[in-house]
């Protein structure tokens, strides 16, 4: 029986894991993913507003949508540096345990 909990360990390093390093690679992972869905509806109404100027339905202001954008960029590095720094708030060993996991949540997603 002992035997079969030791492969078990072997099988899942996950389970070896400290709390910190789960709860930022699930953060930096739920992050990424969430980022590229944004991203995806941003473009999909991109797309659409400028199929809407080239029907002359409406008129882009460029240099709006410019500074919309950017706006949106600077707003989620506020984000992620807030992230970053509240997982660092964790005890010391957790806190790197913690932004370890979620750089590599932010790799894996």
């Amino acid at each position: 029986m002992e035997e079969s909990l030791k492969n078990m360990n072997l099988e899942l390093p996950y389970l070896e894991m400290g709390s910190g390093f789960l709860i930022g690679l699930s953060v930096g992972y739920f992050i990424k993913k969430s980022f590229k869905v944004i991203l995806i509806l941003m473009g999909l109404i991109v797309v659409a507003m400028f199929v809407l100027e080239n029907r002359g339905v409406i008129t882009i202001n460029e240099s709006s949508l410019d500074q919309t954008v950017t706006a949106g960029a600077n707003t989620f590095k506020v984000f992620v540096n807030f992230i970053k720094e509240r997982l660092g708030q964790f005890t010391i060993a957790g806190g790197g345990s913690a932004v370890a996991g979620f750089l590599v949540g932010l790799k894996w997603g």
